[in-house]
């Protein structure tokens, strides 16, 4: 306790110690132009905010309509993107949750038996990191499968792109192969599928999920 007092009182005799002035040198203002602001196709979220069909890729050149049209007019509803699911309510209450906005699509036939589709799904971001959940849901699921071969995608950070090597066997019906990717990039999650009847190579579905990526 002494101690304690005789430091206040030594305190008590000191000159109060000058404070800092506070006006601070002036910093010289830059000369010259700002730079120029981004254009619509260089502002990323200028391209995620607009139509988001037109991110999608373009169909190839002699490609038919597929079997069966996903969607309409290019788009998925949250109840069409919920069907997707193996246990469609269940689907939809997590899409919800996870702030679903909107979803595009696109497929197409190339023969008789090869088919995409590509699917772009957006999601609000403003409570949870919808794209990125949903991209690693696409992960889990596909890495369960047994005999599926999964690749990075080159320049998408974890982006992945999977092959089976068994077909998808169903009495009365020929058998089918396929191959998948998923990635994401900002608010938005890319989903690939093909099907053939013949075993989908690598460089198929990797070319058609680096391409996707570069327009996102």
């Amino acid at each position: 306790m002494a101690g304690t007092c005789v430091g206040y009182l030594v305190q008590a005799d000191r000159e109060p110690t000058a404070l800092p002035p506070l006006s601070q040198p002036s910093v010289a203002q830059a000369k010259g132009a700002g730079p120029e602001p981004l254009s619509a196709a260089q502002d990323r979220e200028v391209k995620a905010d607009g139509d988001l069909r037109r991110l999608l890729l373009k169909k190839p050149r002699g490609a038919r309509a597929p079997l069966f049209t996903t969607g309409s007019d290019g788009w998925m509803s949250l109840a069409d993107y919920a069907e997707t699911y193996d246990r469609p309510a269940s689907g939809f209450a997590d899409l919800v949750a996870g702030e679903f906005r909107r979803a595009a699509v696109t497929d197409w036939r190339e023969s008789s038996t090869y088919s995409v589709e590509i699917r772009l799904v957006q999601y609000r971001q403003e409570e949870t990191l919808g794209a990125a959940d949903a991209a690693d849901s696409g992960y889990y699921w596909a890495d369960k499968d047994a005999g599926t071969d999964g690749r990075p995608i080159p320049g998408t950070g974890d982006g992945m792109a999977y092959v089976r090597n068994k077909p998808h066997s169903k009495p009365g019906y020929v058998d089918v192969y396929s191959a998948e990717a998923h990635a994401w990039r900002g608010d938005i999650a890319m989903e690939i599928w093909v099907y053939d009847t013949k075993p989908v190579p690598k460089t198929k579905i990797m070319d058609l999920a680096k391409r996707q990526m570069e327009r996102l």
